[in-house]
């Protein structure tokens, strides 16, 4: 049997990460156009609930304090407006603008962490998220065409991804990993859950089967991304995020009927270097005991 060397089975694991996230892009799409966003956003999370049972164990093992409470709920709320934000997104422009614009979470997780938590940034850094920023001004194109309501909730959607994700690492201080995704699981439901109800349509089984689908790929892509992290570093596997926004812009061009644009593409690029560049020195930084390295939020 041949050897596949840990680098290269990190490789593959995101590779495969990026077949699964894109997948749940697919299915909120077609969905998207048949139930109000706030439901589907609700029913993705609540039929996703049984891929936590294998957590239970350790849920019934952590103490929960006031302050982990506080923390829970105010995750549940940024990655509720997130979600909401980004399943609109999703009826509004195409799936490569989507998947570009989300690869802005870990800037907008490197601004929060200097804002909020006084970090430490230098020039290299600093440098990086310009382009970042300004490959997000390449995709949306202020000026040169009309912004749509989809590319204002993607912005909204990527700076909640990113509060969400800087309260997880605060999370993750005292809590196991799973233990922090079960409890943004169960959340999130409890607080869509009321503004579902407002607008609620009776799905139907075609799209209950659909949305459990999409919980599905989003647990098995989470779950594949975490073993990419273990196989290797962040800076190695990083990079191949870029091709999910290969599969979107395919996929939306084969099943959606959507226009290929350069733009997308271009400032798609520009974005994943200077996440990946900051990956990079994140993880040097780590090693050397200043640091973390950031990661990408996915729905």
């Amino acid at each position: 049997m041949v050897q596949i060397s840990k680098p290269v089975q990190g490789i593959l694991w995101m590779l495969l990460t990026t077949l699964n996230f894109v997948m749940v892009n697919v299915l909120v799409k077609y969905v998207g156009s048949g139930l109000p966003v706030l439901e589907s956003a609700f029913l993705r999370f609540l039929l996703g609930l049984v891929f936590l049972i294998p957590a239970l164990k350790s849920v019934a093992k952590v103490q929960f304090t006031p302050r982990l409470f506080k923390l829970t709920l105010a995750r549940a709320v940024f990655h509720a407006i997130a979600m909401t934000c980004w399943f609109f997104a999703m009826t509004k422009i195409s799936m490569g603008e989507v998947t570009a614009m989300n690869f802005m979470n870990p800037i907008y997780v490197s601004i929060g962490a200097v804002v909020l938590f006084g970090e430490r940034i230098a020039l290299p850094r600093i440098l990086a998220l310009v382009v970042a920023l300004l490959g997000g001004l390449v995709i949306l194109r202020p000026g040169f065409r009309e912004i749509d309501p989809g590319h204002l909730a993607m912005i909204v959607s990527a700076i909640a991804f990113a509060g969400s994700y800087l309260i997880a690492s605060q999370l993750t201080r005292e809590l196991p990993a799973s233990v922090v995704v079960f409890l943004m699981s169960v959340t999130v439901p409890f607080v869509i859950a009321p503004f579902a109800l407002l607008q609620w349509e009776t799905p139907t089984l075609h799209e209950l089967v659909l949305l459990f689908f999409t919980a599905a790929f989003a647990t098995f892509g989470h779950y594949s991304m975490t073993r990419a992290f273990a196989c290797a570093p962040q800076s190695v596997v990083q990079p191949v995020v870029f091709i999910q926004l290969i599969w979107s812009v395919s996929l939306g061009m084969l099943l959606f009927g959507e226009a290929f644009d350069p733009f997308v593409v271009l400032g798609g690029a520009m974005i994943i270097s200077a996440v990946s560049f900051i990956t990079w020195r994140e993880a040097r930084a780590k090693r050397s005991g200043r640091g973390a390295a950031a990661v990408v939020e996915k729905p």
